[in-house]
């Protein structure tokens, strides 16, 4: 559609340079860490997309030397744990899609944290709130509970990494954590993102006297262009390398990581900082106790389990069941789309569509999606094109419904309209911004889609002593007060609902795309545009990752990126959308997303795509570009 290529002509120039080339090699002379990052790289035997230089590099030699996609994609993300600590590492938990060329097949493992086994279901509400008039009480600060021990799970990473080896790849776990390993000793350079994002929480670091020794050197961020180094966390993966994942979830490491999570680090002597306006009181961390034990890491388990599948345009489109929410809302979202010819339409026609029927399956997803071995949830019936059809009965073409739009009755659907549904469920939106996403395929075509997460931008802020990784604050993905009718409420041993969605897209059996990206609840937006933009639009893989974002996730006010206001509020106001300039909260960084894609071409060539610009950009890389 020649408006919207009109419309990404300033963000696409950024690609201009890089659309056929793939990595930058540097002199030998040359310092040896890898800082250029390239957003779109073509060609063959293998390709990689991540946020992270570092971690696309790392990808690639394992490529390079003979490792499958599997390997690559455990070694990127061992690396990310190095140079995205704040997004991702062994303190956390994900989600890993892979499609295995040899039987044409779509396998998943659940990697998802758990809450602890001794964990109350009235974790997150202060008893002081708690009267005859208010008999649930009310939950502490979501900024309070995020930097603290209660909010840990069980962290699932380490598991995820030894099943996936084990399951699909050639290497052992110590082969592929070998570049990350060597990363961390010699350290990486300090871009704007890591500084910044390590100044927005700085005072939360503080409070923490390990985090504060690691992260906060000289009390004061790292300097853009200084070299970090983490030789806690080298030494932590070659313990990993050595002796397996028994060392993680048995052992001194596991007493130490319960230990922790326990009795947070606190200093004694932290101060909160005067308040910068607007805030008006000081920052308080209280630092709660959490329930994390040994006899927690010990049992835990990551899942087999399998994908979820819709068909669409006739590509079909697999992604990840529950616990993770992203598989059936994506893939309700494009049954609800099916019907419609997105590509006959005008810009704002499609784009009005696109965010009516994300609505609705967030209306959907909010009613019935949780753990399965807690939840009865109706996966089947959610992913159903029938479901779907019906759905789409609630899109008026030329008005925007009024939100919190209802959810559906997915006991009985036939497909045709409803006169009346059901009543709106409110979903509280506790994901944040974090999280990373990668992408890997090989010269064999096995194609691995990777989110991994420790939930909010520097997890719980709590980084285990000498041991140099944060712990995750995932449980706040929980709905903080129990409902006995909400699917994602609080219960010992339960994965919290996920909005991660990897996905990867067949033609006639064959990979045509994979992409996953981070961006909380946003994800699944973000995977759900991507394709739209992609698949109906007509618009290539860099420029549907490039294109101006916005989320509707079933509220009132649609959150857009500041370019997609720009471009398309005005004819979308005119349907009825409101629209609010992009911010998550607590950097208000206007960015949606920061999704990662390899496009299958003929005969073998892979087209790697990153962001451009989102995150300071990401890197794509080939094993042998094209000429």
């Amino acid at each position: 559609m020649p408006t919207f290529r009109r419309r990404l002509a300033a963000v696409t120039a950024v690609l201009a340079l890089s659309v056929t080339g793939g990595a930058v090699i540097s002199p030998a002379s040359a310092d040896p860490r890898e800082i250029t990052k390239v957003p779109t790289a073509t060609g063959y035997g293998g390709a990689v997309s991540t946020v992270d230089p570092e971690a696309s590099a790392a990808a690639i030699k394992v490529l390079r030397n003979g490792g499958n996609a599997v390997d690559a994609a455990v070694a990127a993300a061992a690396t990310l744990g190095v140079t995205e600590p704040y997004s991702a590492g062994i303190g956390g938990g994900g989600y890993f899609v892979f499609y295995d060329a040899k039987t044409g097949k779509v396998g998943t493992i659940d990697g998802r944290e758990t809450a602890p086994a001794t964990m109350p279901t009235n974790a997150f509400i202060n008893p002081t709130t708690i009267t005859a008039e208010n008999p649930t009480g009310s939950a502490y600060p979501f900024a309070q509970l995020v930097s603290s021990g209660v909010s840990v799970g069980v962290p699932g990473t380490p598991a995820t990494w030894e099943r996936a080896l084990e399951r699909w790849g050639t290497l052992d776990l110590g082969e592929a954590l070998e570049p990350a390993i060597k990363v961390a000793n010699r350290g990486f350079v300090v871009d704007e993102t890591f500084r910044q994002q390590t100044l927005d929480n700085k005072v939360r670091f503080s409070a923490f006297t390990p985090t504060r020794e690691l992260f906060l050197p000289g009390g004061d961020a790292p300097a853009v262009g200084s070299i970090f180094h983490n030789h806690d966390l080298a030494k932590t993966y070659r313990l990993l390398a050595k002796k397996g994942t028994d060392a993680f979830y048995g052992g001194p490491l596991a007493a130490e990581i319960a230990a922790t999570v326990q009795a947070p680090p606190k200093d004694p002597t932290w101060v909160a900082p005067a308040p910068v306006p607007p805030a008006t009181a000081p920052v308080s961390i209280p630092a709660f106790p959490g329930f994390l034990t040994t006899s927690d890491l010990a049992s835990y388990t990551t899942i087999d389990q399998e994908p979820t599948h819709v068909e669409y345009r006739g590509y079909d489109v697999y992604g990840m069941a529950p616990s993770s929410s992203g598989g059936t809302t994506v893939g309700e979202a494009l049954n609800i789309l099916e019907p419609f010819d997105l590509t006959g339409m005008s810009a704002a026609g499609a784009l009005h569509h696109y965010l009516e029927a994300s609505a609705l399956a967030f209306a959907d997803r909010a009613k019935y999606v949780g753990d399965p071995l807690f939840v009865d949830v109706p996966t089947k019936a959610l992913t159903d094109p029938v479901f779907g059809k019906e759905r789409s009965c609630e899109i008026d073409p030329g008005l925007a419904a009024v939100k919190p739009v209802a959810a559906g009755n997915v006991a009985s659907y036939d497909g045709v309209c409803l006169l009346a549904p059901a009543s709106a469920v409110v979903e509280t939106d506790t994901e944040n911004i974090s999280t990373t996403n990668l992408t890997v395929a090989d010269k064999w075509g096995n194609v691995v889609e990777y989110t991994l997460t420790i939930e909010q931008t520097g997890g719980s802020g709590i980084v285990v002593p000498g041991r140099g990784f944060l712990l995750n604050n995932e449980l706040t993905d929980f709905s903080t007060v129990y409902e006995p009718t909400d699917p994602n409420r609080l219960e010992p041993g339960k994965r919290p609902r996920s909005s991660m969605s990897p996905t990867i897209i067949l033609k006639e059996g064959k990979p045509f795309l994979a992409l996953g990206s981070p961006g909380g609840s946003t994800i699944i937006t973000t995977v759900l545009q991507t394709i739209l933009n992609r698949v109906d639009l007509g618009m290539t893989v860099s420029e549907a990752l490039a294109a101006p974002r916005a989320s509707q996730r079933n509220t009132e006010n649609i959150s857009a990126e500041q370019e997609f206001i720009d471009a398309y509020a005005g004819d979308l106001e005119a349907l009825g959308h409101v629209f609010t300039k992009a911010g998550d909260g607590l950097t208000s960084l206007p960015e949606i997303g920061a999704a990662t894609a390899i496009e299958f071409g003929p005969k073998g060539e892979m087209i790697a795509a990153a962001e451009p610009l989102r995150r300071g950009g990401g890197s794509a890389m080939v094993v042998r570009p094209s000429k």
